[in-house]
């Protein structure tokens, strides 16, 4: 016996969930233990390098299982097509119309949902591992610093660079907008959302403050060449991950950074009191007095 788990997120038109990706992870996790032999088919648009639906020849299994998602669909319904000499089991599935060729195409079927009854989710019976939940604040054009912009560059690393890590990665935006759900409305609250991150990576100078003013370690990138406010804010607050419109394509040092935020000492450096605190209030004092000798 040889399964050959599918689902939506074995089509290259299809499409993966959450959801689904933890199902097909239940159900391998299931035959696996059981001892049955079985590979998972993956859409090439989902994970490059991975077995595609196109190259599971047929004749190698004697099982077909789809996992999660409708039971509905030109895809479900080529999949009978093509593994026809293959006993089909569909496992977890919505059942919707129970007439439609692409659910009486299967020997059998499990439903997850269909008119009449459901029972739980196949995810709910997969394990995940907490991993670390990051956000990232970039930079607008800046067009103030002419041609030391170096944002194209930076950002393209770093979108490059964040792709390769096993986080999950928050855009957050600094601009305010109380007309729309998507954007914070308050400081308040943009503090609130970074209070409950892990870390965040940061083109931005208010990034950098309101992410260490959250507790939480910040891996700045400074997309100015030469250095702008985003280095000037990193010196005068004493942070030390910070990373140059120059170094960010040298292989290793986002990495480093990335590790050193995230360990021990990133942790601890970030509770630690900048050094001459009085520094913080100075721009104020120095407002007020000013605005008091004006009188």
């Amino acid at each position: 016996m040889r399964v050959l788990l599918t689902g939506w997120p074995s089509f290259p038109d299809g499409e993966a969930t959450a959801g689904d990706v933890l199902s097909l992870r239940s159900v391998r996790s299931a035959l696996t233990s059981a001892r049955i032999d079985n590979e998972t088919a993956w859409s090439p648009v989902f994970r490059p390098g991975a077995m595609r639906l196109e190259d599971a020849e047929p004749s190698r299994y004697s099982h077909v299982v789809f996992v999660c998602g409708p039971a509905h669909g030109a895809q479900v319904r080529r999949l009978h097509e093509r593994f026809g000499d293959c006993h089909r089991i569909a496992a977890g599935v919505s059942v919707i119309d129970p007439e439609d060729p692409a659910v009486t195409g299967f020997h059998r079927v499990l439903a997850r949902d269909e008119p009449g009854g459901a029972r739980p989710d196949l995810a709910w019976h997969a394990g995940t591992t907490r991993t670390p939940v990051i956000g990232v604040a970039l930079a607008p054009g800046q067009r103030e610093y002419g041609g030391r912009r170096r944002h194209e560059l930076v950002h393209g690393a770093l979108d490059r660079w964040l792709s390769t890590l096993d986080c999950v990665r928050l855009p957050v935006d600094t601009r305010l907008d109380s007309r729309d759900w998507r954007n914070c409305a308050t400081p308040d609250q943009f503090g609130s959302l970074l209070a409950r991150l892990d870390a965040l990576v940061t083109t931005r100078l208010h990034g950098l403050v309101f992410g260490l003013r959250a507790g939480i370690p910040v891996l700045a990138v400074d997309p100015i060449e030469g250095g702008g406010k985003v280095t000037a804010q990193a010196r005068a607050l004493g942070w030390p991950a910070l990373v140059g419109a120059e170094s960010v394509a040298e292989p290793g040092v986002l990495d480093h950074w990335w590790s050193w935020c995230l360990s021990e000492r990133g942790r601890t450096a970030v509770h630690r009191r900048p050094p001459e605190d009085g520094l913080l209030t100075e721009l104020v004092t120095e407002l007020v007095t000013g605005l008091k000798e004006a009188r």
